[in-house]
């Protein structure tokens, strides 16, 4: 199983690495992903890619307090909205696939705007 998890933890972060370049597609998920399936794979390369100089900083910030930055959520609802807008107005997509993308990006919206953007003090309910 260590090596398909470790196969995993590189198709993960591929994918993720890609997602820097192109629109809709999310990056800190996919390195999320990687970096549990290198957690049951391969202790080094989980370790390098938690202190990645661009990847670990939103990994740390994740897995220490579940937060993800004011930054990264507009750039990450922008980049949705205009991949939306393109694939809607712009592409000879089918129907039924411009529905499925907007509802998968409507959760992925959902999800990204009801996660805290700051880590809360200790002993602090937010409510």
């Amino acid at each position: 199983m260590r090596r398909a998890y470790f196969f995993l933890g590189w198709f993960f972060f591929g994918v993720g690495a890609v997602g820097v370049a192109v629109p809709g597609l999310p990056t800190t998920p996919f390195m999320l992903l990687a970096l549990w399936s290198f957690s049951k794979s391969s202790q080094r390369f989980h370790d390098w890619l938690y202190a990645h100089k661009v990847f670990g900083p939103a990994l740390k910030q994740w897995r220490t307090s579940r937060v993800i930055p004011l930054k990264a959520k507009l750039v990450a609802i922008l980049t949705m909205l205009l991949s939306l807008i393109y694939l809607l107005g712009f592409t000879h997509t089918p129907v039924w696939l411009k529905a499925v993308t907007g509802l998968v990006m409507l959760y992925g919206a959902w999800f990204i705007l009801r996660t805290p953007s700051r880590a809360t003090p200790a002993g602090h309910d937010v409510g």
